[in-house]
């Protein structure tokens, strides 16, 4: 499967063989708030196991974001960003419908998001704080790279 999705002269794609592991990188390492300094490595398996949409502008991609998931219940919208020079386009919305209407993540039953300052853009698409947090767990294993 290899939807498309054209955006004046931006395109979306879910193939992994056009992202730009060096892109990708150098931002979650070095601009990213949730994981700065994260290894290359890291980041390469992460996209190896991982549902992957990359964001161009012809050749050159210019956003990111990934979803972890088992196809069936469940999905994890991780690491979406929009370089800093293709901002204000629209492109982080585009990009998160793009995702919401993936074909293998339809029927799902919760998708979850972790966001200390996009809460704005994905409210637009029915995002909401979890209605129990008090029923919510987690464990932090590395605190930095």
């Amino acid at each position: 499967m290899n939807p498309r999705m054209m955006i004046y002269e931006y395109t979306i794609s879910d193939d992994k063989t056009k992202l730009d592991l060096a892109v990708i990188h150098r931002f979650l390492s070095q601009e990213a708030y949730w994981c700065p300094n994260i290894p290359v490595d890291i980041v390469q398996r992460s996209i190896e196991n991982s549902l992957c949409f990359g964001v161009y502008l012809g050749e050159e991609q210019v956003g990111f974001a990934r979803v972890v998931s088992d196809l069936a219940t469940f999905g994890y919208l991780a690491d979406v960003f929009i370089l800093p020079a293709h901002r204000g386009r629209g492109l982080s919305k585009k990009l998160v419908a793009f995702i919401l209407a993936y074909p293998t993540l339809q029927g799902l039953r919760r998708m979850l998001l972790v966001t200390r300052d996009a809460h704005g853009l994905y409210e637009q698409f029915g995002f909401q704080p979890i209605d129990n947090p008090e029923n919510t767990l987690f464990i932090k294993l590395i605190t930095s790279y």
